[in-house]
């Protein structure tokens, strides 16, 4: 179905673009989620292998990159991307990930 009304028109070109630049912040938060948690998983395991200091190296890392996350989320959560409670219920457990390892 194609629209009929310029106004019509006007608004799924705008739909179109707001889509794709929604989607691209979607995969860019993703893509930097599973990176944190790759991360810490690194260091769980490095931490099982007994390695002295490599653990704590990737910690470090992954706690560089927490304000990073921090930011892309609640620009998320302000821009009506994701939900507020989403943004802060994937804050908490970032950290407590980070925390606990």
């Amino acid at each position: 179905m194609c629209p009929i009304t310029k106004s019509a028109k006007k608004a799924l070109r705008q739909s179109l673009r707001k889509k794709a630049r929604n989607v691209l912040k979607m995969k860019k938060l993703k893509s930097l989620l599973k990176e944190v948690k790759t991360l810490v998983t690194r260091a769980q395991a490095k931490r099982e292998d007994e390695q002295s200091s490599s653990p704590s190296q990737t910690i470090e890392e992954a706690k560089k990159l927490l304000p990073k996350v921090y930011k892309l989320l609640d620009k998320a959560a302000k821009t009506g991307l994701i939900k507020k409670n989403t943004a802060s219920r994937k804050k908490a457990r970032i950290t407590k990930l980070i925390n606990k390892s």
